[in-house]
């Protein structure tokens, strides 16, 4: 595939939202590359990563090998993955602290709206489709629905919560921090990433890249065969989440990481039921806001391919 660095700057500014997800418990970084429409490129390319890109090198050298892993998709993604951590990163947490029922409305939208998005994708609906769906749903709303763990510090614990996390991150719906909160896991790694301590941090990174590879190569395996039946399980993942992302909650528990207050549980209310004020009216403009760029997107995708074919044939 050739590509501009107009392109690339967009797979990067992808990058970039995908990063920002990912650091909210409840928003999967997963779902924003599906709506971007890099989702199963990225899949097939972790899962293209493998020893024989070394035999590659040695055989028809760097620049073969660096084709063959696609490395200016990974670099561009994972430079916007990067650079919102640093930055994107900081305003989303601010925004979530200061504005939360505007920022929840907001995601609420997208992934509505992602929901329709995936499901379309689906070129034929039957019953078996429909029991995935529900099936991904039921998960999904499960998952979202379990009590935190106790924290471990144990290393191999440490390196099974970033292989269990990563995994959350490609998948859309479910996220990768809730994960980490679930599991007890994400004051440790927020303190290990706040103190440098490397040890920590190696495990989870190595757990995260095991996870990663292996995962990556099942995804693409189902896609390949089952492609309709996964993606009625993804839909009903993004569908599933939905509560989690519901902008009116009630905190239950909550603990305290450094300065941040994460939420360990929580429980859906309807505004009226919400103890503060409800912004209702702006709540509901944020959510038509985020649904209308998701139609906006799509629009934006599927238009390109037939200006494309437009210049094809004038040629």
């Amino acid at each position: 595939m050739q590509r501009s660095l107009k392109d690339y700057l967009t797979i990067t500014l992808k990058g970039m939202a995908m990063g920002a997800a990912d650091v909210v418990p409840g928003v999967s970084g997963g779902t924003i590359a599906f709506i971007t429409g890099i989702y199963q490129e990225l899949i097939a390319t972790i899962s293209g990563i493998n020893l024989g890109l070394i035999k590659i090198w040695k055989e028809k050298g760097f620049a073969a090998m660096w084709k063959a892993a696609n490395g200016a998709f990974l670099v561009a993604l994972l430079s916007g993955i990067l650079i919102s951590i640093f930055t994107v990163m900081r305003l989303t947490n601010y925004l979530l602290e200061a504005h939360p029922i505007m920022i929840w409305s907001f995601f609420f939208g997208l992934i509505l709206a992602s929901i329709w998005f995936v499901g379309k994708q689906i070129p034929k609906w039957n019953f078996k489709i429909v029991l995935a769906l529900l099936i991904g749903a039921a998960i999904a709303i499960y998952i979202v629905m379990l009590p935190p763990l106790s924290a471990s510090t144990n290393l191999w614990f440490l390196f099974l919560a970033g292989a269990i996390a990563v995994c959350a991150m490609i998948l859309p719906g479910i996220s990768g921090a809730f994960i980490l909160v679930l599991l007890g896991s994400y004051k440790t790694v927020t303190e290990a990433a706040h103190d440098f301590e490397f040890k920590t941090l190696g495990i989870v990174a190595l757990g995260a890249i095991v996870g990663l590879l292996s995962f990556s190569r099942i995804l693409k395996w189902l896609f390949d065969h089952y492609s309709s039946i996964t993606l009625a399980v993804l839909t009903g993942f993004i569908a599933g989440s939905l509560n989690k992302i519901w902008p009116w909650k009630e905190v239950l528990e909550s603990e305290q990481v450094g300065e941040k207050t994460i939420v360990i549980r929580d429980m859906s209310v309807w505004p009226t039921n919400f103890q503060g004020e409800s912004h209702v009216l702006a709540a509901i403009a944020l959510i038509l806001a985020g649904f209308t760029l998701i139609l906006i997107l799509e629009r934006v995708a599927t238009q390109k391919p037939i200006a494309q074919n437009a210049t094809n044939q004038d040629l």
